[in-house]
């Protein structure tokens, strides 16, 4: 019995007019910030899971690019925010290279929104307010995890979570200081929609600088 290939065959012309979808072309609209919470949206009512999913690249001291998943936690004017241990390895290249790109991938719409430029750290208010808003055994995990760094054996985090449950017992559990938010500013987005035969629309906003106006284009597929 002969296995199925590992990658799928190119579609048929049927293949890509039954997965066709009837849209209008992306709107020259100079607000991509709009756009993309409107897309957003889009994909909360049509993902099965995690439609704020993005992976964030970022460059390590060699000049080799590194690229995780993490959440989208807020996003307006300013940028795109997350939240993560600053120690981690993400967060030790973001210290020696402020720069990040940012992908979101809707399969289920077809879609996918990248995004380009630099990065700041989220204020300490703003931080510990996204903090207190944790799950009490996640705000004790960021205590407990020493993020990207080895770890002794498979039960090591779960001694450090019990260590900290311990010592924060029934109160408060503070922000840790090695944990925070950072804030992609952007000066590039681009919207890409899927369309039959890899004919694919490309709108892309970009800008000289994140305090600088937007300017529009189209890329050929």
């Amino acid at each position: 019995m002969s296995k199925p290939p590992l990658i799928p065959p190119s579609p048929t012309e049927h293949d890509y007019e039954a997965a066709a979808r009837p849209e209008p072309p992306l709107p020259d609209t100079a607000d991509p910030i709009a756009l993309f919470a409107e897309w957003l949206e889009a994909a909360k009512a049509a993902e099965p899971n995690d439609p704020h999913a993005m992976t964030v690249a970022t460059v390590d001291a060699g000049g080799l690019p590194d690229a995780r998943i993490v959440l989208l936690k807020d996003v307006d004017p300013r940028g795109f925010t997350f939240y993560t241990n600053r120690e981690s390895a993400k967060g030790q290249e973001l210290a020696a290279n402020p720069g990040a790109a940012l992908v979101f991938h809707w399969k289920s719409l077809r879609r996918q929104v990248r995004v380009r430029g630099p990065v700041e750290p989220v204020g300490e208010a703003e931080s510990d307010a996204y903090f207190a808003s944790r799950a009490r055994t996640s705000q004790i995990g960021a205590w407990a995890s020493d993020q990207s760094r080895p770890a002794p054996d498979r039960f090591a985090l779960e001694r450090r979570v019990a260590e900290f449950g311990l010592k924060f017992g029934l109160g408060k559990v503070p922000r840790p200081p090695h944990w925070g938010g950072y804030r992609v500013r952007p000066v590039q987005i681009e919207f890409w929609r899927d369309r039959p035969f890899r004919l694919h629309e490309r709108l892309v906003f970009t800008r000289s600088d994140p305090d600088a106006a937007w300017t529009t284009s189209r890329l050929f597929p």
